[in-house]
């Protein structure tokens, strides 16, 4: 078994751009529901407030799912 074994910097930038896209993806699905939580609270009327956040979290799946079919 080879002990000396270093992973190829391209495999290594690769799996480090896939680890920060997650990341983004994540932290921008988390800022969406805390932004769309706080924005539905000064609208006051639930359905207004919840109308407002399905339409960000569906505009955000259409943007994820179209950067991937792109590929």
């Amino acid at each position: 078994m080879d002990t000396n074994f270093s992973p190829k910097t391209a495999d290594v930038a690769r799996l480090r751009h896939a680890n920060l896209r997650t990341a983004l993806a994540v932290a921008a699905i988390a800022l969406l529901f805390f932004f769309g939580v706080i924005a539905a609270q000064f609208v006051g009327d639930p359905t207004t407030g919840m109308a407002m956040v399905g339409g960000a979290v569906l505009l955000f799946l259409v943007l994820a799912i179209g950067r991937n079919l792109r590929k």
